[in-house]
């Protein structure tokens, strides 16, 4: 019997991803990666390969939402409250695009900020991370954006953000170094100032609450 591939969807110019749109011109992608194809050597027109254009522009629009996306839309979890201590989301997974070899690099984010009499719902620290994540970035610029937007946004007493991740730029291709990982701090206010509170702030990232 003949099997039969299953056609996958055609993308619009301009997907919509979770309400957003992304103006990511699908049908441009597909006749990108069928040259890319061709110059290989390949058959794009192939059974294997018939479809792959497709998905690599599905696949683009889901790597880089965040590039038309503002992270602003997450403040509207804003709320007043009398805290003054350190408030730390640890480990928030996240993929970006390396925009040098648009390999992908993933880590763990650690964003902190101390407030100043307003704090953020939680899980909109893993969206904002996301939001900047999703992008054709670097890892040094990924972490300084996080930090400032979190000092722009809830003018807290300072903000911190600290990111390991792997690179398969490296990993899988030129230098070859699997396991390595490359972390990067942004420091702001006062975790920058402060030594004491930039020492309690890394010893919550590294060892937990003791």
């Amino acid at each position: 019997m003949k099997r039969t591939s299953k056609k996958p969807p055609r993308l619009p110019v301009g997907r919509q991803e979770r309400g957003a749109k992304t103006w990511i011109d699908s049908q441009r992608i597909e006749k990108a990666v069928a040259e890319i194809l061709a110059a290989v050597g390949e058959d794009p027109q192939r059974e294997g390969l018939k479809y792959t254009p497709r998905r690599v522009a599905k696949m683009y629009c889901e790597l880089l939402a965040g590039m038309h996306k503002d992270p602003k839309e997450h403040l509207g979890s804003v709320f007043a409250e009398n805290y003054d201590e350190i408030v730390l989301l640890r480990d928030i997974p996240f993929y970006s695009i390396c925009e040098h070899h648009l390999m992908p690099f993933m880590g763990s984010a650690h964003v902190a900020y101390l407030p100043a009499g307003r704090v953020l719902g939680v899980s909109k620290l893993a969206r904002i991370v996301d939001d900047f994540a999703r992008r054709l970035q670097t890892q040094e610029r990924l972490t300084y954006q996080i930090a400032d937007f979190i000092m722009d946004s809830l003018k807290p007493q300072g903000a911190a953000v600290v990111i390991e991740a792997s690179h398969s730029c490296m990993t899988i291709r030129g230098i070859k170094k699997p396991g390595s990982v490359m972390v990067t701090s942004a420091l702001r206010g006062i975790f920058r100032r402060d030594p004491r509170s930039r020492s309690e702030l890394l010893s919550l990232i590294h060892n937990g609450v003791r």
